[in-house]
């Protein structure tokens, strides 16, 4: 970006991203209408370096799915009318946190801010086994490190249950 103009350097990681991951609308991923410098510059979101996600999309490991419309328990309605059973559901709810503004109960993990009501290194769990990620502010290595505790809570209380 020193030597070249946005919408050059978009152009070129747009190209790139194509070559790589191919078109990804089929599997429920649309591309921004910005490049991906155009979209940090106008929004202050950063793009995303792929990790292994895109394959395990492509191989039918992760599924995308439409918006949510409704929750009621453990069944979710889609934007699609498909209704389906989960055992936990994950809100990816992008980098800034908005969670507050429609998450019913959300003090039992979050503050008015969107942002975990515990300090780190407990910022992840909440009261009644909800549970953030990514709000700790320290980059993927957070987004990790959260992911994981998070796992583990639940295969602890999975396996509680059992025993």
């Amino acid at each position: 970006m020193k030597y070249l103009p946005v919408s050059v350097v978009d152009g070129i990681l747009v190209g790139l991203s194509k070559l790589k991951f191919g078109d990804m609308s089929a599997y429920g991923i649309c591309r921004p209408k910005l490049g991906p410098m155009q979209l940090k510059y106008a929004t202050g979101k950063t793009p995303v370096i792929d990790v292994g996600t895109i394959s395990k999309i492509q191989d039918g490991q992760i599924k995308v799915v439409p918006q949510i419309s409704n929750i009621d328990g453990e069944t979710i309605e889609f934007e699609n009318g498909v209704r389906k059973k989960f055992d936990a559901i994950v809100f990816a709810t992008g980098y800034r946190s908005s969670a507050n503004n429609w998450l019913q109960d959300y003090e039992l993990v979050l503050n008015e801010k969107g942002m975990p009501k515990s300090g780190i290194p407990n910022h992840w769990k909440g009261k009644k086994n909800v549970y953030c990620v990514g709000l700790s502010r320290q980059g993927l290595a957070g987004v990790s490190f959260d992911a994981k505790a998070v796992a583990q809570d639940i295969s602890n209380n999975i396996s509680n249950k059992f025993t």
